[in-house]
Parts: C-alpha cells; sequence; structure tokens
C-alpha cells in the first residue's frame, strides 16, 4: 500500500467523524473497510484513530451533544482537513479573503494545531499544522480515503478563496454551463476538486465539503453498508471518474465511495 509522510500545503492531509454513536460508527466502518480502530484517547476527548493496514486513514470522536458542526447542516459528519504550515497565518488569510474563523488554532499535545474556518462560500473546512502527526498515510486507493470535493453556490469565490488562503495550484477541468469543476493540482496529480453546484444542491442544504472512500466494487460496498444498518444516497453510476455512489452510515452521516474503472485507473499517488 502506497504511503505519505508528509502533505503538500493546501492539500487534503485528514479526515475525521463527528458521531453520534462512538460505539456505532467504530462497528460499522471497521466492518465497511477493513479498518482496526485505536482505544479513545482520554486526553483529547475520547478522540480515536481508525488504521488499514496499521497505517492511519481517519479519525473519529463523540459529537458535543449532538451539536451541528459549523456549515455542516448535520449532527453527524465527515469533516476535511488541509495542511497549512503555518495555522495563525492561514486564518488571517481566510479572514481576509473572505472566509469565517469558526474555532482558533489550538495545539493538540505535540501532535499539530487545528482550526476550523468557513471558506468564502461558507463551507466549513478545517487546517491541520502538523507536528508528531503529519495526517492519513494513505490514500487514493481501496478503503483510504481517496477524493476530496467541495460542493459550493459560489463558485469563482471558492477557487479564489483556495488559491489565496492555501496557495492552491489549480487546472480547470470543465467550464461549460452544465458543469464547472475545478482540481487543486500537484506535480502530476490531482488532489481535491471544487464544483459549481449552485444548481445542485437542494434549498436548505449548505456549501459542503465530501470525502469520498476508495473501494474495489462499488456496489458490493453499498451492499454491505445496507446489510450494516446504513442506506443509499445515491446509486452507483459509471462516470469518467470512476464507478461513484454516496451513502448514509447508520447514525446520519453521509459519505461517498469511488471504485476505479477504466476511464480513471486506480490512483496511487504518494510522496
Amino acid at each position: 500500500m502506497p504511503t505519505r509522510e508528509t502533505a503538500p500545503v493546501g492539500a487534503p492531509c485528514w479526515v475525521d467523524l463527528m458521531t453520534s454513536d462512538t460505539e456505532r460508527s467504530r462497528a460499522f466502518y471497521c466492518q465497511l473497510f477493513g479498518w482496526t480502530a485505536e482505544e479513545p484517547a482520554e486526553e483529547f476527548g475520547g478522540y480515536f484513530t481508525f488504521s488499514k493496514d496499521g497505517v492511519g486513514v481517519a479519525g473519529c470522536m463523540a459529537s458535543q451533544a449532538g451539536t451541528p458542526q459549523p456549515g455542516s447542516g448535520a449532527p453527524d459528519v465527515w469533516s476535511v482537513y488541509l495542511a497549512t504550515d503555518d495555522a495563525g497565518k492561514t486564518l488571517a488569510a481566510a479572514a481576509a479573503n473572505g472566509g469565517e474563523i469558526h474555532v482558533q488554532a489550538m495545539a493538540v499535545g505535540d501532535l499539530g494545531t487545528m482550526a476550523l474556518l468557513g471558506d468564502a462560500g461558507g463551507a466549513a473546512i478545517g487546517l491541520w499544522q502538523p507536528g508528531l502527526f503529519q495526517g492519513f498515510g494513505a490514500f487514493g486507493e481501496a478503503d483510504t480515503p481517496s477524493w476530496f470535493e467541495l460542493h459550493t453556490r459560489d463558485y469563482e469565490a471558492a477557487v479564489s478563496f483556495y488559491r489565496d488562503v492555501f496557495r492552491w495550484d489549480t487546472q480547470v477541468i470543465s467550464d461549460t454551463p452544465e458543469f464547472h469543476y475545478t482540481v487543486l493540482t500537484h506535480g502530476d496529480g490531482l488532489l481535491a476538486g471544487i464544483m459549481d453546484a449552485s444548481n445542485v444542491l437542494p434549498d436548505g442544504v449548505p456549501a459542503h465539503w465530501s470525502t469520498y472512500f476508495g473501494v474495489e466494487d462499488t456496489d458490493a460496498a453499498l451492499a454491505t453498508i445496507v446489510d450494516l444498518g446504513g442506506s443509499i444516497l445515491m446509486p452507483a453510476e459509471e462516470t469518467p471518474y470512476g464507478r461513484l455512489a454516496a451513502a448514509v452510515d447508520p447514525t446520519g452521516a453521509q459519505f461517498k465511495l469511488v471504485a476505479p474503472n477504466e476511464a480513471m485507473p486506480a490512483r496511487t499517488t504518494s510522496s
């Protein structure tokens, strides 16, 4: 399994789940993806890490009295964190470029520094300045975080925000009236996407980031999700970017799946 020691500045480097039922979530994701889960760290509010083959891939902790996270619209939610080399400067840049600070920079022991903000379109996004902990060590393949995507009603503002605040190098993938999409690039790799969802997001659903987890077989994964008490939000669909689907776990957190197809082979980017 390819591993990554550090994430480029601005790249997704971690995902975690705020859940109303940690034991149920632990069992669900361990059975679905073959993950193992560490014991909760009491010094960090019961936070624990999911691992795949001994490599950390995601985190989880109990939501605070079922309180929705800023910009999420739901009490149980997967969050995405982008790497930064200076959390304070990133927060200052966010505030200067139309963002809103939800959680100021705070040290997490000697592991690193985290913060949470809302981007120029109102989507919640975390940031992580690594200390001893660099973030997920594997991505872009089965049973790991594999793609990260912002759905926003303020497409141009969002693209500018991530360029200016997180120093993204971007590439426009599509610029038609029907489909506007920009990606974060690093070398020859693609690490995240921004989609103009102004005609897609239902009323009342805020702009948000989604995490896609890689699977070998999207249809089989959906069947397992239902067997484990989850539900299907969007059936499997063949696209140029893989066979995609969306699901809801047993406590209500939404996530997406992606399996490679002939048009999009599995990504094995590492650094």
